[in-house]
C-alpha cells in the first residue's frame, strides 16, 4: 500500500508532497510522492491530508471506561476508592471484556495505535484478548492489589503474583509480538512490600517484560507512603525495585530535587497525563525539568472517569498549555516535544523498537488525517495544526502492522455498533455508573 499527503515522518521531518510505501507489517520507504508513485507504479494508493505515526497511549485505563463520567468533580482518593474501584469490582468477565472493547475502539478510531494499558485486578484474560482480536498494539497488565484495598478487589500476595506470572506466560509476546507484558502494582498504597519487591523479582525473570503503575500523583498519596514507610514515594519505589528503564510512573506530579535525580539516574520513564491531573486537581507535572534531566517522557490519557476522553490530540494540547501557563513562558514545550512525547517517547516506555516514527525498517503503525474541516483553514504549520487544532475524530485512517484496522469511519476488525450497545446495556447494570444528582 502507498499512503500519500503531508507526510509528518517524526518531530522535525515533514515531507510536503510525501508518500509511505507499506509492505507487509514495515515500512519499506517515505519519500518524495512522485518518485515512490513512480517506483511502486502497482501499489495501491491512499490519499490522505496529513499522513503522521500512530500516537502512543503511554498511560490508559480501557477497562475503565464504562465509568466515564461517574465520578466528576471528585479528588483522587475519593474518586478511586467510592466511585471507580466499586465499579470496576462489579465487573464481571463480560463487563471487563466490553469495557476492554469499548476503551480499544476510542483509541483506534481517534488514531491511537499502542497503549500502555492498567487493567484490573480481574479478568485480565479478556482484555488481551479484546486487544488481540482488534489489532491494537500493547503493554498490557492485570493490576495487583493486596494491602489496604476494598475486600472484594484485595488479593492475597502470592495469588496475584502467580497469577501475573500466569498472564505472562499465555499473553507476553503474544498475537505476533504486538502485545506485550507488564506487571501493574495498582500504586504504593495498595501494595505491600512484599509485593513491590515480588513484582521486581518477577519481572527480573521473564525476559521483555515491564512494570507499570502510578506514582506521586497526588499530595495526600505521597504524605501517606511517607507516613508509613518514612520515605518519600520515588525512594520507596526505588528501595523496593520499581525504579529502572523497564519501569513507567504514571503521572510523577510532586517530586522533590531528590526524587528526580533516582528517575534520572535509572532510566526510569515517566508518563505525563495532563487532562487527569488537571480534572482531579492534582497538580502539574514538572515536565520541562524531567525533560532537562533526560528523563524520558510519555503523554497519556489516563481513564474516562477521569479525562473524559482518550482522544491523543486533546492530550497534546493540554500537555503544552499547561506547561507553558505553569512556567509563564510561551516558549515551553512547544508542538514538536510534545508530539515526540505523543510518538516515539511513549513507544520508548512501552518498549517497542521501531514503532513511533515512519521510518523504512519500522512497523508500519500509521494514520491519516483530513484537514478539510473550518478549523484546519488556513493550515500554516503542520505540526502547530496536529498539537493545538486537530481532535481525534479527524482521524480518517488506522493502520497497526500494516493492517487496516479504520477505514473513513469505519472499524474493519471490530463491529463498533455491536460494541458500544453491549457497553450501554452492561453500564446500565452497574450501580456505580449511574451517579447521584
Amino acid at each position: 500500500m502507498l499512503l500519500v499527503g503531508t507526510v509528518v515522518a517524526d518531530a522535525a521531518t515533514i515531507i510536503e508532497d510525501g508518500a509511505v510505501v507499506v509492505d507487509g507489517d514495515h515500512i519499506v520507504a517515505v519519500g518524495d510522492r512522485a518518485a515512490l508513485i513512480q517506483t511502486y507504479p502497482t501499489h495501491e494508493r491512499r490519499e490522505f491530508d496529513i499522513v503522521a505515526p500512530g500516537l502512543v497511549g503511554g498511560h490508559v485505563h480501557s477497562v475503565q471506561s464504562l465509568g466515564r463520567g461517574i465520578a466528576d468533580d471528585t479528588s483522587l482518593l475519593d474518586w478511586l476508592f467510592d466511585h471507580v474501584l466499586p465499579m470496576e469490582a462489579g465487573l464481571d468477565a463480560d463487563g471487563m471484556r466490553v469495557a476492554a472493547e469499548l476503551g480499544y475502539l476510542e483509541c483506534i478510531e481517534s488514531g491511537t495505535t499502542t497503549v500502555i494499558d492498567h487493567l484490573s485486578v480481574r479478568h485480565a484474560d479478556q482484555a488481551f484478548e479484546a486487544a488481540g482480536k482488534m489489532g491494537i498494539r500493547g503493554r498490557i497488565g492485570k493490576v495487583l492489589m493486596d494491602a489496604n484495598s476494598p475486600d472484594d478487589l484485595q488479593e492475597d500476595t502470592d495469588a496475584a503474583l502467580a497469577e501475573s506470572e500466569r498472564l505472562i506466560e499465555r499473553y507476553h509476546d503474544s498475537f505476533g509480538g504486538r502485545l506485550q507484558y507488564a506487571v501493574t502494582p495498582r500504586f504504593a498504597i495498595t501494595c505491600s512490600e512484599e509485593c513491590l519487591r515480588g513484582v521486581r523479582e518477577l519481572v527480573d525473570a521473564h525476559e521483555g517484560v515491564r512494570i507499570h503503575t502510578h506514582a506521586s500523583e497526588n499530595r495526600e498519596e505521597v504524605a501517606t507512603i511517607e507516613a508509613e514507610t518514612g520515605m518519600r514515594n520515588i525512594h520507596w519505589l526505588d528501595e523496593v525495585g520499581i525504579t529502572g528503564d523497564d519501569v513507567v510512573l504514571a503521572h510523577c506530579v510532586h517530586t522533590d530535587e531528590s526524587e528526580r535525580e533516582v528517575l534520572a539516574e535509572t532510566g526510569t520513564h515517566v508518563t505525563y497525563c495532563p487532562s487527569s491531573n488537571m480534572k482531579l486537581a492534582s497538580g502539574i507535572a514538572p515536565i520541562t525539568d524531567y525533560l532537562e534531566r533526560g528523563i524520558n517522557v510519555a503523554l497519556g490519557n489516563d481513564g474516562p472517569p477521569c479525562n473524559n476522553t482518550l482522544d491523543p490530540f486533546t492530550e497534546m494540547r493540554q500537555a503544552s498549555l499547561l506547561q507553558k501557563v505553569d512556567s509563564l513562558d510561551p516558549t515551553n514545550t512547544p508542538a514538536a516535544t510534545v508530539f515526540e512525547m505523543a510518538t516515539r517517547n511513549g513507544a520508548k516506555a512501552a518498549g517497542f523498537d521501531r514503532v513511533g516514527r515512519l521510518r523504512e525498517g519500522w512497523k508500519a503503525d500509521i494514520v491519516g488525517l483530513t484537514t478539510d474541516l473550518t478549523r484546519a483553514t488556513p493550515l500554516h504549520d503542520v505540526m502547530s495544526h496536529l498539537v493545538f487544532s486537530t481532535h481525534g475524530d479527524d482521524v480518517v485512517f488506522t493502520m497497526v502492522d500494516g493492517e487496516v484496522l479504520y477505514d473513513d469511519g469505519e472499524h474493519v476488525r471490530a463491529d463498533a455498533d455491536d460494541i458500544r450497545h453491549r457497553a450501554r446495556e452492561y453500564a446500565a447494570t452497574i450501580e456505580s455508573v449511574a451517579p447521584e444528582h
